[in-house]
């Protein structure tokens, strides 16, 4: 079944890094990828716009059915495959619920994560302001504490939605992966780290670590004056 699946994907960016968990956690394993590189552009080649007309990744084929957006592509992988390897959507209407609420709150993490990392990358040098740097930083770490809330809520040793891995594991992970890689004062978000260590050696999770990341296990410390 996965040799008759394509993932173009690129290492380090949480959207690939989901779909692949999520495909590890399914028992897909074997399924065939193309790593293209950020910095050459490979993803914007015509092997992707063929399938993918945003020119970006992930690209995920399965069979005649190709699915592009990464929320997209592990919500299908499990409807498919859903009596397969870790369910990650639970049938109970009302756990089904906190785990969609966790599932796309992770874009608001995800966007003030970059709104901060990234900002000499996204804003050229002419319109970059301290003040709207300083006020990215304000809203990251108040979201920080937002999900801290929500673990020290739920109790030690939980996952992001109960006691179970679930979606929102596999979607919520690869960002938080992120702050320790970037230096993040660990005071900001200290139940999202403990959360941090109790994954990052989960099977999938290490099988799709990202490839650079593993040459280079130390990041630039963007987040370090958070």
């Amino acid at each position: 079944m996965a040799q008759n699946m394509m993932l173009y994907w690129g290492s380090g960016s949480p959207p690939c890094w989901r779909v692949m968990i999520a495909l590890e956690e399914k028992m897909l394993q074997g399924y065939k990828h193309k790593l293209l590189s950020f910095e050459k552009n490979e993803h914007k080649c015509e092997e992707v716009k063929a399938l993918n007309p945003r020119a970006q990744v992930p690209t995920f084929k399965h069979g005649d059915i190709v699915v592009n957006e990464s929320f997209a592509a592990c919500l299908y992988l499990e409807s498919a495959f859903k009596s397969q390897g870790t369910r990650l959507i639970p049938d109970d209407p009302t756990e089904q619920a906190f785990v969609y609420q966790r599932v796309f709150e992770t874009n608001n993490l995800q966007q003030k994560m970059y709104e901060v990392a990234f900002y000499e990358h996204y804003v050229p040098e002419g319109e970059r302001h301290e003040s709207v740097l300083k006020r990215n930083k304000e809203s990251l770490v108040a979201e920080l504490k937002l999900w801290d809330g929500y673990l020290e809520k739920m109790g030690k040793g939980s996952y992001l939605a109960g006691k179970s891995f679930t979606m929102a594991d596999v979607v919520c992970f690869p960002v938080i992966a992120y702050f320790p890689r970037l230096h993040c004062p660990r005071e900001h978000c200290p139940r999202l780290m403990e959360y941090y260590e109790m994954l990052k050696d989960r099977p999938s999770i290490k099988a799709s670590w990202p490839p650079h990341w593993l040459e280079k296990p130390e990041g630039p410390d963007m987040l370090k004056n958070l």
